[in-house]
C-alpha cells in the first residue's frame, strides 16, 4: 500500500474514535435479546417501526401519551393504520414511564417535528425526547433519530443534550444514528418492510450496528449514507421535490383556470409522453410535504443564502385555499347564487385520502376561510376523530344530513367517497349545485355545467 494510501486510511480512521466495546456486540446482544430497544414515540411513524422491530428484538416503546399507550396495551392502533393481529406474537411493551428507558441499549426517536405558526421549525418535542434519553443514556448505547430534520440538526441540536445532561461524550462513550422515517400513512403497498432504510451513524462501527439492525426488519434492505449530514438532507429533498412539482401543477392550473382549459385534459395529453412525470394540482398540507420544506429554508437562510425557488413554491401551494374559494364564489355569482346564508357541504377534512390525520390539514383551512367569508359549511368525514377536529379546528363534523346545499366540494377522496354517483349527491343537493372536484378525476359523473376542479 502506497504511502498516500495509508495516510488517507489513518485519517478517515482518526475522524471515529473506537469505542471501549467489542465490534458489533451490541447488535448481538439486541438480536440474542440480552439488552433491550426503546422506541420513542408511538404515533404514525413510531408505532409501526416499534412493532416490526418486535418481531425480532425486544422492544420498549414509550409515548408520553398515557391514553394512547392504554390502547396500545389492548393491541388497538390510535392512528387505525396497524390491525389488532399486528400485535400478536410480537416482543413488545408498552409504557408512558421513562423510568423504564434506562432498560434500554438502542434507542430510536420518532417524534413530530412540526413547524410553528411563523413557519419555523418547532423543535419542541424532538428536543424533549432527547432529553428524556439523556435522563438514562450509558455508556455504550447507541441513539437513533428518524425524525425530519434540517440537515447538521443531529450533531448541532440533539447531540450536545444528550452529552449535557447525560455527561457523557459522544463517540467516547456513546453513539448516534439517523435513519429517516419514510412511512407512507395510508399506503398499503409502500409499507415499512418494503422501503429501503437510509442509515448513517457517528462512527463506522455504530453504522454497522444500525445498518445490521434495520436489515433484520426491513426486507427492502438498507442505504448507508456516508455522513448524518447526507441523510437528514435526503429525506428533506424526498419531500421538497414532491412540493416542487406539485407546486408546479397548482400554478399551471391557476393559469389554465384563466384560459378556460381543464387542467387533467391537459395532463392527460402531456402524459402520452414516455418521459412525462405525472404530478397533478391540489392542496398541499400534512406533516411531511407541507412541512418539511420549511426546514431546509430556515437552515439555508442560517448560512445566509435565499432559497428563492422553495419560498416560491411554498407560496404557491399556500395560496390554493384562496384559490379553490375565489373560483366557487365566482361561480356561485355568475349563476346567481346571491341568497344569504350560502350553504357549502365539504366531504372529507384529513389531510389526505384514507388517513384518519387531520395535522396541517388545508381542507380544515380552506373551511374556515369559507366560514370567515360568510359560508355556511358543513363538513363530513368518516375516517377523522371528531372531538380531534373540533379541538383544533373548531369545525363540528356532520357525517349525517339530509341538507341541501347550494355547494359541494369533493376535498379528500376517501376510499368510501370514490364511487358515489351523481345521484348520490343529488340526496343533498339538487341539479343546480356547484360540485368542486378537488383531485380533479370524477368530470365524467357531473354535468358540465355544475363540475368545477383544479
Amino acid at each position: 500500500m502506497s504511502t498516500a494510501l495509508k495516510t488517507n486510511r489513518l485519517q478517515v480512521e482518526n475522524q471515529f474514535p473506537k469505542l471501549a466495546y467489542k465490534k458489533n456486540q451490541l447488535f448481538t446482544n439486541l438480536l440474542e435479546k440480552k439488552e433491550n430497544m426503546a422506541v420513542v414515540g408511538l404515533g404514525y411513524v413510531g408505532l409501526p417501526l416499534a412493532v416490526h422491530m418486535a418481531s425480532k428484538f425486544k422492544v420498549i416503546g414509550f409515548d408520553v401519551n398515557g391514553g394512547k399507550v392504554l390502547q396500545l396495551m389492548q393491541h388497538k392502533d390510535p392512528c387505525k393504520e396497524l390491525p389488532s393481529e399486528e400485535f400478536k406474537g410480537k416482543d413488545i411493551s408498552f409504557t408512558s414511564n421513562d423510568e423504564i428507558l434506562k432498560e434500554a441499549k438502542f434507542y430510536i426517536v420518532a417524534v413530530p417535528t412540526p413547524i410553528d405558526d411563523l413557519k419555523k421549525p418547532n423543535l419542541t418535542p424532538l428536543k424533549s425526547a432527547t432529553a428524556t434519553i439523556a435522563k438514562y443514556l450509558k455508556k455504550g448505547d447507541c441513539v437513533v433519530f428518524e425524525s425530519t430534520v434540517f440537515p447538521g440538526c443531529t450533531e448541532e441540536v440533539c447531540v450536545p443534550i444528550l452529552e449535557r445532561i447525560s455527561r457523557l461524550k459522544l463517540n467516547k462513550d456513546f453513539t448516534v444514528g439517523y435513519s429517516p422515517e419514510r412511512i407512507n400513512p395510508g399506503d398499503t403497498q409502500h409499507t415499512f418492510t418494503k422501503i429501503k432504510k437510509i442509515v448513517s451513524a457517528s462512527t463506522d462501527e455504530s453504522l454497522e450496528t444500525v445498518a445490521k439492525v434495520y436489515e433484520e426488519v426491513v426486507t427492502a434492505g438498507v442505504h448507508r449514507a456516508p455522513a448524518i449530514k447526507v441523510a437528514e438532507a435526503a429525506k428533506v429533498v424526498e419531500n421538497i421535490q414532491r412540493d416542487v412539482n406539485i407546486g408546479l401543477m397548482n400554478e399551471l392550473s391557476q393559469i389554465f383556470n384563466a384560459l378556460e382549459i381543464n387542467t387533467k385534459d391537459v395532463l392527460q395529453a402531456a402524459g402520452t409522453k414516455w418521459n412525462f412525470h405525472n404530478y397533478f394540482p391540489g392542496l398541499v398540507g400534512g406533516h411531511c410535504i407541507g412541512v418539511d420544506p420549511y426546514y431546509l429554508i430556515h437552515k439555508a437562510k442560517e448560512m445566509r443564502y435565499t432559497p428563492k425557488l422553495l419560498e416560491q413554491v411554498r407560496e404557491v401551494n399556500e395560496s390554493m385555499i384562496n384559490h379553490i374559494v375565489l373560483q366557487i364564489e365566482r361561480k356561485l355569482y355568475a349563476k346567481r347564487f346571491l341568497k344569504n346564508n350560502i350553504s357549502i357541504l365539504v366531504k372529507g377534512v384529513a389531510f389526505k385520502e384514507n388517513v384518519n390525520d387531520i395535522r396541517n390539514s388545508k381542507t380544515a383551512e380552506m373551511c374556515l376561510e369559507l366560514q370567515k367569508r360568510g359560508y355556511n359549511v358543513v363538513v363530513q368525514d368518516y375516517m377523522v376523530d371528531p372531538k380531534e377536529v373540533k379541538k383544533r379546528y373548531g369545525l363540528t363534523i356532520k357525517n349525517t344530513t339530509s341538507e341541501a346545499f347550494d355547494a359541494i366540494i369533493l376535498a379528500v377522496d376517501h376510499e368510501d367517497y370514490k364511487h358515489l354517483a351523481y345521484y348520490d349527491y343529488l340526496k343533498n343537493g339538487t341539479k343546480e349545485t356547484l360540485i368542486f372536484d378537488v383531485k380533479g378525476d370524477k368530470k365524467d359523473k357531473f354535468p358540465a355545467e355544475v363540475y368545477m376542479s383544479l
